[in-house]
């Protein structure tokens, strides 16, 4: 890449042997002889006066003040990616190179069609997506591995700028012609006669929905549960069953009418929030800021 002759090879170094967390398997990636990684770290540390890593036996482990650089390390290769970036769109070109990181919900329907459309528009463009739990994604993005940050969260983030932010609360999913789908919303009692499938408790979803059940003194006892969401709603299409879910995850297959979807009135619908994240006090290249605005207008549209 262009962006890494405009960055110091020691810091190159240094920020390869974080991501692996040992010298060999950095020199294997960097294609470099590890006695000349470790004389690049070595007069890092002299510098600075400084202890960079913890020797271990299963590999090396940041200092605190290794912590510091590798926070400053990622900041200036990702401003020299940008500049490379803005570089190229001077010359007019039409593409860039967007790193996405995104809860389930997100990628199973929403994220693929929306990279589709905007790709029909800016067919140069290309997408590097990784799908995991919402502390994760914030990860990705503090640690400079994705550029966006599409997840949804209870709890600030350090580092993390938050650049949209509106209410996730918690949906009824089901089949188009269920019992409940003739209401407009429903309440934690009217479920009791039906199977839950629910998401796994670590999720926030289901976090949410245990603590509202709580509050109302109503137990319910899922018939299955599981980490994959769309499984979940694949199962809620044969049966009586009922499942839960936010609004962004099925907005496509409540459109095709493949499912049907009804806020709960017991569960606070300020309980969580899609956040689209940034690392705080990074420039993102103009590349990156074009499908950002793209994926925030896509966000607001209503079902």
């Amino acid at each position: 890449m262009k962006s890494q002759h405009l960055q110091d090879t020691a810091l190159r170094y240094f920020l390869e042997v974080v991501r692996c967390g040992s010298i060999s398997e950095a020199s294997q990636r960097l294609n470099v002889a590890s006695s000349a990684i470790s004389r690049q770290i070595s007069s890092l540390e002299e510098i600075l006066d400084t202890v960079l890593f913890e020797r271990r036996p299963r590999g090396m482990v940041l200092s605190a003040g290794g912590e510091m650089l590798a926070a400053h390390a990622r900041k200036m290769a990702l401003e020299a990616d940008r500049v490379v970036a803005d570089l190229q769109a001077l010359k007019g070109l039409r593409s860039g190179r967007v790193r996405l990181s995104a809860s389930e919900g997100f990628a199973i329907d929403f994220l693929p069609r929306v990279i589709n459309t905007f790709q029909k528009k800016y067919p140069g463009f290309v997408f590097q997506l990784f799908v995991g739990a919402p502390a994760v994604v914030s990860r990705q993005v503090r640690e400079g591995n994705a550029d966006i940050g599409l997840t949804f969260s209870r709890l600030p983030e350090p580092e993390i700028k938050v650049v949209h932010r509106q209410p996730g609360p918690i949906g009824l999913v089901m089949r188009n012609d269920h019992p409940l789908a003739r209401f407009r919303q429903v309440s934690l009692g009217q479920l009791k006669p039906y199977p839950m499938a629910l998401p796994d408790p670590t999720t926030t979803l289901r976090q949410l929905f245990d603590i509202a059940c709580s509050r109302q003194q109503v137990v319910i006892e899922p018939v299955m549960t599981s980490n994959y969401i769309q499984t979940l709603h694949n199962y809620v299409l044969d049966n009586d069953a009922l499942s839960i879910t936010g609004d962004v995850t099925v907005r496509y297959r409540i459109a095709r009418g493949e499912l049907s979807m009804r806020p709960i009135r017991d569960c606070p619908a300020d309980g969580r929030f899609v956040e689209v994240q940034t690392l705080a006090g990074r420039t993102l290249p103009r590349s990156v800021e074009i499908f950002l605005d793209y994926l925030v207008a896509e966000l607001g549209k209503d079902l």
